[in-house]
Parts: structure tokens; C-alpha cells; sequence
């Protein structure tokens, strides 16, 4: 049995599904970790572990997702009352330092600490319209975090990765998301390239974002609705996914430097994609 008040020291695979699965009890000998967003076919999924104000706080507020257990600080409780947040579980309440125990180092967990069963999420082949992001294997949580954060802010209508050489939707990315994560339908596909034909399909303009791509982003001919396909940093797009996009586009930066990172390549596509298809 668990003891009363202890948190969970391992991280969820945060897979999603298309409907939430049971909750497994987690494994107490490791910490937060994990190698994709999406389990192998029959490998049960693990509770999503989430932390911090903004992470938990969204999650809280999101009808969709379904926390099962809380750990609070007696000031992160009176915090979550003064929002107006009701509390669907009832919160456990810990000192600060025992979240910061059961946590990487230098993770910063504000007082809150949830453990919650992953979002559903639809199929590719159900996304037909505005601005949908691709990551090409991406691999590095905090980039993905930033990602799925900007993507909120933008309203893109929804992420595509896949279920290897992606991080998990728990943890390090979830808390980089800032609540993204709840904004954001995160769908899962084996294959990228047959991912990208499906949304091909579906009448988006694919556009992968490379830095010899045939035209800068801003001169661009671009249409609604619109997958914009990133790369990791250093290898960029894999030769299929770039094969599979209608055109590869560049950011034309006017510094010393002409690279930036993913997440902030991200940022800044968006920003350029929906300006010039707002005045489109």
C-alpha cells in the first residue's frame, strides 16, 4: 500500500491515447524520465506527473484531464483558493522540501505537485483546419515544452510527433509547457511521412522549415489550413519528411547569426504564418 502523503518518483509515459487509460502504480526507485510521447501497442501507460503553479494550475482547470492525487504546500493550497481553482481531489498537503526530494534538482515546483491520467487525443486523419505544428523528431524536453507553450499562444490547432525519439508529455516538458499541454491536443502518429500524407490528404499546405529551404517564410506562398514541419536542431528534417513537404521554406535572419533554436524557430514561423494568413 502507498504510504499516506508520499509523492510518486517516477514520470508517466504521458502518452496519449484516444481515450485515458487505467492508472498504474508508479515505480519508486527512478525519477521523472522517459524516451516518447506515446506507448508501444499493449505497453500499459503510466500517470502523466506534473508540477508547478502554471502546469497544475491549468491542469486543475482543464475538464479533460483527470488529476488523481495532489501534493500542496499550505501556501500553494491558499494560492489555488485566492485563484478560485476548485480542487477535484483533495490536496495533500507536504513541505516544499519534500516535493524538491522527489524531484530532478533543479526543478522548480512552486508548491505543487499532481499526478494525473494523460489527455485523450484524436487521430491525424481528424485535423482539417488552421495552423498544425510537426515536430520531426525532436527530442529535447525543454524544446518541446517551449513548443507546445508558443503553440498555445498562437493557437495552433494541434501538435503532431511521434511515438519514438519524442519526449514524454510529463515532467520537464510538461513544466516547460507552462499549461500548454492543456491548450494543446498533442496527436501521436508511428510513422511522420504517412503522418504528413494524411494531413496532404486533408488539404494542408506542408511547409518544412530548414535553413537551405528554397524560399524564406515570410515571401512564401501560404495557405490555410497549414503544417508547419520542424526538424531537431543539427540534423533538421530527415530526408522522407522533407521529401513528403510541398515546400521547404527558411528564416532569413538579419544578424551575424542565421540558426536558431527549435523552439524559437518555432516562435518565430508562427508569428510570421499567422500574420500573413490573417491578411490573406
Amino acid at each position: 500500500m502507498r504510504e499516506r502523503g508520499r509523492i510518486p518518483t517516477t514520470g508517466a509515459s504521458g502518452s496519449r491515447a484516444r481515450y485515458p487509460a487505467r492508472t498504474a502504480r508508479p515505480d519508486r526507485s527512478r525519477r521523472p524520465s522517459g524516451q516518447h510521447i506515446g506507448s508501444a501497442a499493449g505497453e500499459r501507460e503510466s500517470p502523466v506527473v506534473l508540477y508547478g503553479w502554471h502546469t497544475v494550475s491549468a491542469a486543475l482547470c482543464n475538464p479533460v484531464r483527470r488529476v488523481r492525487r495532489l501534493w500542496a504546500t499550505e501556501n500553494a493550497v491558499r494560492r489555488l483558493a485566492e485563484a478560485g481553482i476548485s480542487l477535484s481531489v483533495a490536496p495533500e498537503l507536504v513541505r516544499p522540501d519534500d516535493l524538491a526530494a522527489r524531484l530532478p534538482p533543479d526543478a522548480v515546483h512552486q508548491g505543487l505537485l499532481a499526478e494525473a491520467d494523460p489527455l485523450p487525443a484524436g487521430a491525424v486523419e481528424d485535423l482539417d483546419s488552421g495552423i498544425v505544428l510537426a515536430l520531426d523528431q525532436i527530442t529535447d524536453p525543454h524544446n518541446v515544452g517551449a513548443i507546445v507553450r508558443t503553440a498555445a499562444a498562437f493557437g495552433v490547432t494541434a501538435i503532431v510527433t511521434t511515438a519514438r525519439h519524442s519526449p514524454e508529455a510529463t515532467g520537464v516538458l510538461a513544466k516547460s509547457a507552462s499549461g500548454g499541454l492543456e491548450a494543446v491536443p498533442l496527436v501521436t502518429v508511428t510513422n511522420l511521412a504517412r503522418g504528413l500524407a494524411a494531413l496532404k490528404e486533408s488539404g494542408f499546405l506542408l511547409v518544412g522549415l530548414a535553413g537551405d529551404g528554397d524560399v524564406d517564410l515570410a515571401a512564401a506562398e501560404l495557405a490555410a489550413p497549414l503544417a508547419l514541419v520542424l526538424g531537431a536542431e543539427g540534423k533538421g528534417l530527415r530526408q522522407l519528411t522533407r521529401s513528403t513537404c510541398d515546400l521547404t521554406a527558411r528564416l532569413d535572419l538579419p544578424g551575424a547569426l542565421k540558426s536558431l533554436n527549435v523552439s524559437n524557430a518555432a516562435a518565430l514561423a508562427l508569428y510570421i504564418a499567422t500574420t500573413r494568413l490573417r491578411g490573406s
